[in-house]
């Protein structure tokens, strides 16, 4: 006579089967960032720089110096952080935002016509208007040597006379990173253009958060060069 076997106990373990993460209903898909760590690190450095000048004359100037300097801290630091710490470029599965150094523009994928990179990065509508995208610069010494290590790839031997043969290469490490950017944002154009929630009108908005104190800082300092 055989003892039955004992049935397994259901686990407690998660599976390692997955599947992707699907957005809940109503919530907006995550955005992907695409920023200038350069511009970032010298804008920072820039506001630094501008904040030391212009306090130790607040503080150490006499008669209108202090206001003067004042006038032009409220000028010069929007425009710093305008040009570059504010630009970036969002882009999800509806819709890409670019936050311009005054200016925020919303595209919802089905009007994009294309994104391409020449001399700088620029998007198109489909109505005709183009827009820059300041957050992904244009590098014409990255994308040149991305040319020559291209070049070299294609000449490789095939019998295995040199160090590293092109079938073993990252093509995408021949590719400038500004270039790589507007590929995947085209791409990613092409791909969600039909969707339902892609659908709408380019939406443009003054960026008041910059323009208004650099306004400001212009206005004291013409009123007290004018007094001078």
């Amino acid at each position: 006579m055989t003892t039955p076997e004992p049935t397994p106990e259901p686990s407690h373990e998660p599976s390692r089967e997955s599947t992707p993460a699907q957005p809940s209903a109503g919530k907006p898909a995550a955005d992907r960032v695409f920023r200038s760590p350069l511009g970032i690190a010298s804008g920072v450095f820039l506001l630094l720089l501008v904040g030391l000048f212009c306090v130790d004359a607040m503080v150490r100037g006499e008669g209108r110096t202090p206001w003067i300097a004042l006038a032009g801290l409220l000028l010069a630091a929007p425009l710093v952080v305008a040009f570059t710490i504010r630009p970036a470029v969002y882009a999800n599965e509806d819709r890409l935002r670019i936050r311009n150094p005054f200016r925020m523009i919303t595209l919802p994928w089905a009007s994009v016509a294309d994104v391409r990179a020449g001399y700088s990065s620029e998007v198109f509508t489909q109505d005709g208007a183009k827009y820059q995208l300041w957050a992904v610069p244009v590098s014409l010494r990255q994308r040149k040597r991305a040319a020559r290590q291209a070049a070299r790839a294609s000449q490789d031997d095939p019998h295995g006379r040199t160090s590293v043969t092109a079938d073993v290469r990252d093509s995408a490490s021949r590719v400038a990173s500004g270039d790589k950017t507007v590929v995947e944002l085209r791409e990613l154009a092409e791909a969600r253009a039909g969707h339902p929630g892609s659908q709408g009108e380019p939406q443009v908005r003054w960026a008041y958060e910059i323009v208004g104190p650099a306004a400001a800082g212009l206005l004291l300092l013409v009123i007290m060069l004018a007094l001078g």
